[in-house]
């Protein structure tokens, strides 16, 4: 049960960027059902501007310690069996990722903050972040905040709902970003990240918190992976532009990941449909799909050059790394393909989706590049 449970989560995670997707995969009335909340939506009260000075509304930041699920550190593996991984000199620069979605009851539109959260969301959310922001803990400030996230129904209505919940889960990731900004120094640079509604919530961050503002100089780079960047109708109202080389800084990094043969026609179709940041549909302009083993915009890499895949157990709670298992060559839709279908674990997405894995697929690229960035961010030419 705990493994079609995860797997039933991740599913939704992933293919419902849009309500449409979820009606094409399973009957209307089933979705409606098991997952949209059937109470009236309560309009969830703004936190208070200093709400995010407590520490139990993070899951990482600074003082934690060794129960931070973002300083993970997992090991390689060889022939002589698994290796410990250096973890390395901290470097300076700061962190602030956002999970994807964890919360999939329907009893409210938005997952509870009070008396712990909800108990299932909030371990799952730190499974997520065990895999998805360690590649970032060479970071010396790592900030992963609990937010009322839209539970997985407000991707699946139509209903006026669906979007407050959406603009309630926006506001708190907002207050936690304005309090990362005034506890970490003026000085230090930024990497925002985040994954799936994380990502989400980061494209509309970074327009609205960051764009224009003396914090903008700060930015290493945005990881805004497994949710679409239109290239035409998104980065110009984020106001950054996508990462052409990889050693680029101030640019953003967008990708999602299918093995192949790769049939992405349902997400695609929701991509068109949705409206971008400039309000309007992206119809068949290309995501933004940076390369992950290049640090590039497009192109083509082969296994060779990736440093390590996490590998998971199937509970998603361990795992380890593996060198040279995937390849990553962007196409003409913007979508980063992975070669054959590698042995991830039971969470493969229907059309050889591997959205639950697109940060795992590429752990150890990941962490070279967000270090290689942070250094020529303070080296400048």
């Amino acid at each position: 049960m705990v493994r079609k449970f995860l797997y039933f989560v991740a599913t939704c995670i992933v293919l419902v960027i849009g309500g449409r997707i979820a009606y094409e995969l399973f009957q209307e009335d089933l979705a409606q059902i098991a997952l949209v909340p059937s109470a009236e939506f309560a309009p969830v009260t703004p936190l208070e501007a200093n709400a995010y000075d407590d520490p139990a509304l993070w899951f990482s930041r600074p003082g934690i310690g060794t129960s931070d699920p973002a300083r993970w550190q997992p090991a390689y593996a060889n022939d002589r069996g698994l290796l410990p991984t250096p973890a390395g000199p901290k470097q300076a620069f700061a962190v602030f990722f956002v999970h994807p979605t964890s919360y999939l009851n329907r009893a409210s539109w938005n997952a509870p903050l009070e008396n712990g959260g909800d108990p299932e969301a909030e371990r799952i959310a730190r499974i997520y972040l065990r895999g998805m922001a360690s590649p970032f803990n060479a970071a010396s400030e790592i900030w992963a905040p609990r937010y009322r996230q839209a539970t997985m129904g407000a991707f699946l209505t139509t209903a006026p709902e669906g979007a407050k919940a959406v603009e309630a889960a926006y506001s708190d990731v907002r207050e936690a970003f304005r309090y990362f900004l005034s506890s970490v120094d003026g000085d230090t640079p930024i990497v925002l990240a985040g994954h799936s509604q994380g990502a989400l919530h980061l494209k509309r961050l970074i327009a609205e918190e960051l764009k224009d503002t003396p914090a903008a100089t700060r930015l290493v780079a945005a990881y805004l992976i497994g949710w679409p960047v239109s290239t035409l109708h998104d980065l110009p109202v984020i106001g950054f532009p996508a990462c052409a080389a990889p050693d680029q800084t101030a640019c953003i990094i967008s990708w999602s990941s299918f093995a192949e043969p790769a049939d992405p026609a349902l997400v695609l179709k929701a991509y068109a449909a949705t409206p971008a940041l400039d309000g309007k549909l992206p119809g068949s302009d290309p995501m933004l799909c940076s390369n992950p083993l290049t640090g590039q915009f497009g192109g083509n890499a082969p296994a060779s050059a990736n440093l390590g895949t996490l590998v998971p157990e199937d509970s998603m709670e361990k795992g380890e790394l593996v060198p040279g298992l995937v390849p990553a060559r962007c196409d003409k839709r913007g979508l980063l393909l992975i070669g054959p279908p590698p042995e991830m674990g039971s969470y493969v997405l229907p059309g050889n989706n591997y959205h639950v894995y697109d940060l795992p697929l590429f752990w150890a690229n990941t962490k070279a590049d967000v270090i290689r960035r942070a250094d020529a961010w303070r080296t400048p030419n």
